[in-house]
């Protein structure tokens, strides 16, 4: 019996698949059978250098909040490995600063970046999908922070809980064309700002700490096992659903 893990007959397309997490999300999809077309901002020598090898991990450059873009993404994607049949959402960014001195222009950028890169990839995904009569799957990364606040990120929360009622949107229009689409939330990610504040900051570790239940920074390679999981069989009948890996952050408010 063939594995339900196996996704050697899925051809998958995630953005911002050169950072700290999705880097390990191609590897895992890729370790799995998938062919994976990672896009980013990056060089072509920076990608492949962040990149894993193997014949079937791409790599296109391209900046998914700009929709000429977009659509040169997913035309180059249909005249090498096709139509993708998975579109993940995962470009994102974060910034820190107190709410009451969050820089417009930082605001503007970051929303451009997590919301509207989403918007126009999920929506170039689901005409080509739709035009083709096919089905097909949205994954987005938004996170526990899009429900639960945390101290000098409110735009990046702001940003996931927008990504959450984009997933659902999609979900609940596209259902009857076969298009579903799902999202991740994981907590705070060893990567990045987050990991570099904990090795860094002994206040921050010990408010991260006192928010994660299970008590240590989660690793990217968990994300990336959601992201084999809803790509996978397993999660064929899933739809407009969060997937929550969080390590239990968003159980009890921090601040207690």
């Amino acid at each position: 019996m063939p594995s339900l893990l196996d996704l050697s007959n899925s051809t998958i397309l995630i953005t911002g698949g050169a950072g700290a997490i999705g880097r390990v999300v191609v590897d895992m999809l890729a370790g799995h059978g998938a062919t994976v077309v990672a896009n980013d901002v990056l060089s072509a020598a920076d990608a492949h250098a962040a990149l894993p090898v193997g014949p079937n991990v791409r790599y296109v450059q391209a900046d998914a909040t700009d929709s000429a873009e977009v659509e040169r993404l997913f035309a180059a994607l249909e005249q090498t490995v096709g139509l993708p049949d998975v579109v993940c959402c995962h470009a994102g960014v974060v910034g820190a600063h107190p709410v009451q001195e969050y820089p417009l222009a930082e605001f503007d950028s970051l929303m451009s970046l997590n919301v509207r890169s989403a918007f126009l990839v999920a929506q170039a995904g689901a005409k080509r999908w739709m035009a083709a009569g096919r089905p097909g799957l949205l994954i987005f990364t938004t996170s526990w922070v899009m429900d639960v606040p945390w101290p000098e990120i409110t735009p990046y929360s702001a940003s996931k809980a927008a990504m959450k009622a984009l997933m659902r949107g999609f979900a609940r229009e596209l259902a009857p064309h076969g298009i579903r689409a799902n999202a991740i939330a994981p907590g705070i990610v060893g990567v990045g700002m987050a990991k570099r504040q904990w090795d860094t900051d002994p206040n921050y570790q010990a408010r991260a700490r006192k928010a994660i239940p299970l008590g240590q920074l989660q690793t990217p390679e968990s994300v990336a096992h959601a992201f084999l999981y809803l790509c996978s069989p397993l999660a064929a009948y899933m739809t407009g659903s969060v997937l929550l890996v969080d390590g239990g952050c968003s159980l009890y408010p921090m601040d207690e």
